[in-house]
């Protein structure tokens, strides 16, 4: 039976991957009494957040270009936790991407990203195979080069942001699984072993999202996938992929798959489809590495067969394979609103991949929000309202 605390806080965030890691280091860093609580004991590499390394970017096409403004507010976060704690999260980094010629999304991504002042260049076939002689690009393909990309370290960054909210008086508590929320005026949060309470909840809980808020009374489309996560090695161990030698992010964007240079193994290349809605392998993240045979495979040919095409500095076969996972939203928005009934209930997820660098500014929109505070951007996109109709039954 759980023991019941008498305490009652202001805030209890629900999940301590980067988006609630970040939220409640707003909140405390607000003066809000706050507690993170994680299902797994910390750290563990079971959500989304796990990994070494995720990349940071403006190119987005048109539809998608507010998120370039979370973007450059997300930096100054990450640049501030920097600071304070005397580490680097951030590396420097350009992101190539590619397609052939007649692929509209080069050319809109080129748009947006003159648009919204991001310095890039568009590069023509022979240009590409000058400037990157380590890749290998056929007749009739351009790229564009966003000059100021970068990559993260994803769990330093995570454990940054955990370390920041302790230092502001914070609480974390790990291996508390949710079992139950009662809402009301004082919200009651029963885990596997105690039972607290709390003024306002924010629940950030990624692939584990849908169940939690069903219980709820909110049956919001989100598809939780399995990401097959591949590490292939140099030929000859020269580090030439590596952030060292300024080997660039790439992006495929003819096949949706993307690269980061080598950092987490050594003379290996970071490589996985970017998946979507409709193009990924549904998960259920309490079986995520269940009877994952077939989709492993068919991911492993899909990218070894763009390393053949494109990477010839590379084995064609992945040394490594990791499993992440995504919360997709059909539109690849993000939800960050409050429950539509329960006010004091504020949700963050529907990452849909693209979330992890953004992490530090949605975790301020999300205490801002859970706060009564004027969120700093316009979150008409992130709107719960976009689904018609919002099921809210209890």
């Amino acid at each position: 039976m759980a023991e019941e605390r008498e305490d009652v806080w202001d805030v209890i965030v629900v999940g301590a991957g980067v988006m609630g890691s970040s939220t409640a280091f707003h909140l405390a860093q607000g003066g809000s009494k706050t507690l993170l609580l994680e299902q797994f004991f910390l750290p563990h590499t079971r959500g989304s957040s796990c990994g070494q390394t995720r990349i940071v970017r403006k190119s987005y096409i048109a539809e998608h270009a507010h998120y370039a403004d979370m973007v450059t507010a997300s930096i100054r976060i990450w640049q501030q936790v920097e600071k304070e704690l005397g580490t680097t999260l951030l590396v420097p980094t350009p992101r190539l991407l590619w397609a052939r010629s007649e692929n509209p999304k080069i050319h809109a991504i080129a748009d947006t990203l003159d648009g919204v002042g991001a310095r890039n260049s568009r590069l023509q076939t022979g240009e590409l195979r000058r400037r990157f002689p380590m890749l290998r690009f056929p007749a009739g393909h351009v790229g564009v080069l966003e000059e100021d990309a970068a990559v993260i370290k994803a769990d330093t960054a995570v454990r940054c942001l955990q370390e920041l909210f302790v230092r502001r008086g914070g609480r974390i508590k790990d291996g508390e699984r949710i079992v139950k929320v009662v809402p009301g005026q004082t919200i009651t949060v029963t885990t596997a072993t105690m039972t607290y309470r709390t003024r306002r909840l924010v629940m950030t809980c990624g692939a584990w999202a849908p169940g939690i808020l069903c219980d709820l009374g909110l049956n919001l489309p989100l598809k939780p996938l399995r990401i097959n996560v591949c590490y292939f090695r140099e030929k000859q161990p020269t580090s030439t992929h590596s952030l060292a030698a300024n080997f660039p992010v790439i992006k495929d964007e003819d096949d949706d798959v993307y690269g980061i240079p080598s950092l987490e193994y050594p003379n290996m290349v970071k490589i996985c489809r970017h998946v979507n809605w409709k193009t990924g392998h549904v998960a259920n993240p309490e079986q995520r590495d269940v009877n994952i045979r077939e989709h492993l495979e068919e991911d492993v040919r899909y990218l070894s067969n763009l390393v053949r095409r494109h990477l010839p500095g590379l084995e064609d076969k992945p040394a490594v394979v990791e499993t992440c996972m995504y919360t997709n939203t059909p539109d690849a928005e993000f939800i960050l609103d409050r429950h539509p009934r329960f006010h004091n209930i504020v949700i963050g997820t529907g990452f849909s991949g693209h979330g992890f660098k953004l992490g530090a500014a949605v975790g301020r929109l999300l205490s801002e929000l859970a706060t009564d505070r004027p969120p700093f951007l316009n979150m008409g996109p992130y709107r719960i309202a976009r689904f018609t109709p919002p099921k809210a039954a209890l």
